[in-house]
């Protein structure tokens, strides 16, 4: 696999059952966020905000993980917990059969903007 450059590019690689879903969350995401920019890196889509990284999207077999940092998954880890994920130290998972808690998520996307708007690295 060679370097993937488009938001199509990367549905490609999500299994065809899952691809709609995937293209839904980021495209919510894009939507509701429109001050975003989309940027393909490591292969996958992240949303960045003045050049600093705000969530990124990775498909698995069975899920979809979405990576807001290791600060904001501290933040929120008992809020995604009680919503019925598993967080780890920087990442969550939405199971594909499972619907995405799109207010818990534009929370999480919320803080990063605000917390990172004077930020001047890529990563924290």
């Amino acid at each position: 696999m060679g370097y993937i450059n488009t938001l199509d590019e990367w549905l490609d690689t999500v299994a065809e059952e899952n691809r709609d879903k995937a293209h839904s969350l980021v495209n919510w995401a894009q939507k509701e966020f429109p001050q975003l920019e989309l940027r393909m890196a490591w292969n996958k889509p992240m949303l960045t905000d003045h050049g600093t990284h705000i969530i990124s999207f990775a498909a698995a077999t069975n899920w979809i993980s979405l990576m807001p940092e290791e600060k904001t998954m501290l933040k929120f880890e008992q809020k995604l917990r009680d919503a019925g994920y598993a967080p780890t130290k920087k990442m969550f998972r939405i199971k594909w059969n499972e619907t995405p808690n799109y207010e818990l998520l534009k929370e999480i996307i919320e803080f990063n903007i605000e917390d990172k708007k004077d930020e001047k690295n890529f990563w924290r």
